[in-house]
């Protein structure tokens, strides 16, 4: 019977089941996006990497750029009380804190959403997770929650994903959430295990962007430079005279 109701609705007339006539809108694609810096992806995974075998989470500092972009530049760890399959934070008065003493070192940006790692087993929201981020959606409609794995990070690959809840409520009038109107929403494909644990039903994916400034590009580069002091040291003879020859 919904079924149907819907498709009357969607007929051009606009015909419905009640007789009167209402018009149906086309949905516009208006895909988010989530830039996250080389900073704070870098200290998600040495937090993630510090944790193991253990769940770790934080905040996630940044700005809505516009209805389509959500800018993350920095992150801050959290007391947590966590176990190798969920985690929980455990100090409410922490948050306001740390942001008042950022707002003083000139890091004036809002929290925009939250991380936690998955130690080896994939990028998906627990009903821990899904609890902990509608207390985060309650606060700010547009908050996203970021899972990173630091067990299945290897060189040249990260496996990170972004999520947001799914209104039960709209799903329930036939409306879709607004990431599965675009069409860069699908770009990353779902594993069966995100899929087994409600993925596209309580929560949908949002596609993540990398994105680095000149300092952090130099950053990043300074990482696998050689320091001044590795001249001054003496290499083994025998290694020294292989190379003279």
């Amino acid at each position: 019977m919904d079924r149907l109701q819907q498709l009357m609705r969607g007929m051009p007339g606009g015909m419905s089941m009640g007789g009167g006539s209402s018009t149906d809108s086309p949905l516009p694609d208006c895909a988010e996006k989530v830039h996250v810096s080389s900073l704070a992806l870098l200290k998600m995974l040495k937090h993630g990497r510090a944790g193991v075998p253990m769940e770790v989470m934080g905040l996630m500092l940044g700005q809505f750029v516009d209805e389509y972009t959500i800018h993350c530049v920095d992150v801050f760890a959290m007391p947590q009380s966590g176990t190798s399959v969920s985690v929980e934070a455990v100090d409410p008065v922490f948050q306001t804190k740390m942001l008042d003493m950022l707002q003083q070192t000139g890091r004036g940006e809002m929290v925009v959403g939250w991380y936690h790692s998955h130690p080896g087993f994939g990028c998906w929201l627990s009903s821990t997770d899904v609890n902990t981020q509608s207390s985060f959606e309650a606060l700010n409609p547009r908050a996203v929650a970021l899972v990173v794995d630091p067990i299945q990070s290897v060189k040249g690959k990260v496996v990170i994903d972004c999520f947001r809840l799914i209104n039960p409520q709209l799903m329930m009038l036939g409306q879709e959430p607004r990431q599965t109107t675009s069409n860069i929403g699908h770009l990353q494909k779902p594993s069966i295990q995100a899929l087994i644990h409600g993925l596209n039903r309580h929560y949908y994916s949002i596609v993540i962007d990398y994105r680095k400034n000149e300092l952090e590009e130099q950053m990043l580069m300074n990482l696998n430079k050689k320091n001044w002091t590795e001249g001054l040291s003496i290499q083994p003879f025998e290694d020294h005279q292989t190379q003279n020859e």
